[in-house]
């Protein structure tokens, strides 16, 4: 599957917009547009998911995991871990999701 970037579906799923970028049987990226009003509860879901900092600053708790991030930063959380995410200043995150999440389809 090739999209390209005017064919990227904007979307949003509890308040947080993001664009869903690509997706196939076993993986999903998606493009997180991060404002700072928006609330990342503690949540958990069967997919992995793993990200990749463009720009912002953000505190992402899992597991043993606390801790500040900004651009450059990654991170992976197993599936079916609770995890937040706060934002202290907006931005992009890309995150990928194996298996796609459904709910964001």
């Amino acid at each position: 599957m090739i999209v390209k970037s005017h064919e990227a579906q904007e979307k949003s799923f509890l308040g947080v917009d993001f664009v869903m970028l690509s997706h196939g049987p076993e993986t999903m990226i998606t493009k997180m547009l991060f404002k700072k009003e928006d609330s990342v509860p503690f949540h958990k879901h069967p997919n992995e998911q793993s990200g990749y900092v463009l720009s912002g600053k953000y505190r992402i708790i899992f597991e043993n995991n606390d801790q500040e991030i900004g651009p450059g930063d990654s991170y992976s959380i197993p599936r079916d871990v609770e995890h937040r995410i706060e934002i202290i200043q907006p931005g992009e995150v890309l995150d990928i999701f194996s298996p796609p999440r459904k709910d964001y389809l």
